[in-house]
């Protein structure tokens, strides 16, 4: 007989450049701590962001309000908005801080990354494909009030008929459907349209069922605990017995953002089914703009059911990184786009001094307009110490699962101010590699060095280009 262990399958995750950031790190008071959630310096940075994060929370940088007036009081929505600009050399951890602000909102609001270059398209207007990242970063919670039949399927019974177009066939005229709960039982009359989708869902006797009163939508939860000891093995789901009436009213949280409504009002409903449609539908360009007046159309639905109360307007988060790669056209639009009823809060970031403004001559701080730049909060990012590179270093090893001893750590440190902190972190997996080729299980300090002569950095490639003749000898 033959025993063997068997891998887990449970997928693990995978570690990107910004993995270790769980959020900003401050404590109770806002105050930055030196190293918290995986953020190491940067105190100043994290500290205003913290503030931005708070005025987000309590909705001071975008919100809608009332204001009571005589004789009568007035609903007034208004947006205090408020555009954030990340500034600092390259590897200061400007998107590492956006991150960080993005996790400390939490899951529930929405965060849309997205680099300068991505608005040149061939197929969609700069300005579309802009407007599209400010739709997704707006979130709209529907809350609905659903009336539902839950509980487990004590019986299904179709009764059937003779078919009313004639022949020897019969068909179903309506379904008797018995319920039950811990409270009582119900038994249902349904419609055949019903029984159609309970057959779909393959629902038999024994199954947690619920049916939507007002669509007859039916969703089978799974199979009730009664039966669980029925088979040694099975793949089925057993859920208990649903609480309280058969009849009750369930409330139902929908978490959706403005471009999925675009997306899914531009797409025409239904359609035929014949060759040209199917091939139309195969063949149309996989990008379609969306016009204004349909936005316009879906913001006053959407202000309708903000003001009856049954949906809430959650302002995101957009964060545009690089944004000196937009060029004229597309900062004006954003001034506009900023001062519009409906906006999140922006997160710009970018490494540039003073420089041209894409699509101009003209030479501004960023390369972003000064009108652009007077209604952004300007937060600066500061270049590592020695001790923080190493503080990030160790962090990155833990994260990636890597053993790393403290004098390679330190040598990681001192390669990061000569070069770059994206060089130094880059050296951690082909150390890995060249420590196990070795036999050994940490990386060691000649193993560092090793790395560090087998590859060039930015700087040191510079150097060596600069003093060629415009080719590499």
């Amino acid at each position: 007989m033959k025993i063997e262990d068997v891998q887990s399958t449970a997928r693990q995750q995978r570690v990107a450049a910004h993995t270790h950031i769980k959020g900003l790190g401050l404590d109770a008071h806002g105050c930055a701590l030196s190293i918290g959630t995986g953020m190491v310096g940067q105190e100043k940075a994290r500290e205003a962001a913290g503030v931005v994060v708070e005025l987000i929370g309590t909705k001071k940088m975008a919100g809608r309000a009332t204001v009571s007036g005589m004789p009568t009081v007035i609903q007034v929505d208004f947006w205090l908005r408020r555009a954030l600009l990340l500034a600092g050399a390259p590897g200061t951890g400007k998107t590492a801080l956006a991150l960080a602000v993005a996790q400390e909102l939490g899951s529930k609001v929405p965060f849309c990354p997205m680099v300068g270059s991505e608005v040149y398209s061939s197929e969609v207007k700069k300005t579309e494909i802009l407007m599209e990242n400010f739709r997704r970063a707006i979130g709209l919670r529907i809350k609905e009030t659903k009336e539902v039949y839950e509980g487990e399927v004590t019986e299904i019974t179709p009764a059937e008929t003779e078919n009313p177009l004639g022949g020897y066939g019969r068909t179903v005229s309506h379904v008797i459907l018995g319920l039950k709960t811990t409270r009582g039982a119900k038994q249902l009359r349904l419609d055949p349209s019903i029984y159609e989708q309970m057959q779909k869902e393959k629902v038999a006797v024994g199954d947690i069922i619920y049916v939507e009163g007002s669509t007859g939508a039916v969703k089978r939860v799974g199979r009730s605990d009664a039966y669980a000891t029925e088979f040694d093995l099975e793949a089925e789901e057993y859920v208990p017995l649903p609480k309280g009436d058969v009849h009750k009213k369930k409330e139902v949280i929908q978490d959706v953002s403005l471009h999925d409504l675009d997306v899914a009002n531009a797409r025409p409903q239904g359609g035929g089914g014949d060759l040209a449609t199917v091939m139309g539908s195969v063949l149309k360009p996989k990008k379609t703009e969306i016009t204004e007046k349909l936005r316009t159309e879906i913001n006053r639905v959407v202000n309708r059911y903000i003001d009856q109360g049954t949906a809430e307007l959650v302002p995101g988060v957009l964060f545009v990184d690089e944004v000196h790669m937009l060029d004229i056209e597309c900062f004006t639009y954003l001034n506009r786009a900023l001062e519009s009823s409906l906006a999140p809060i922006v997160i710009f970031a970018t490494n540039r001094g003073v420089c041209t403004i894409r699509g101009t001559d003209v030479v501004s701080p960023h390369g972003i307009p000064v009108d652009l730049l007077d209604r952004m909060l300007i937060l600066r990012t500061m270049p590592y110490s020695l001790e923080e590179i190493i503080q990030i270093m160790s962090i990155r090893a833990e994260t990636e699962s890597l053993e790393i001893e403290d004098q390679a750590l330190a040598a990681l440190g001192e390669i990061g101010v000569r070069t770059s902190l994206r060089y130094a972190v880059q050296m951690l997996a082909p150390s890995k590699i060249l420590a196990e080729t070795n036999g050994r299980a940490s990386i060691h300090l000649s193993d560092i060095a090793e790395v560090d002569d087998l590859f060039f950095d930015a700087k040191a490639s510079a150097a060596i280009l600069a003093k060629s003749d415009g080719y590499l000898a």
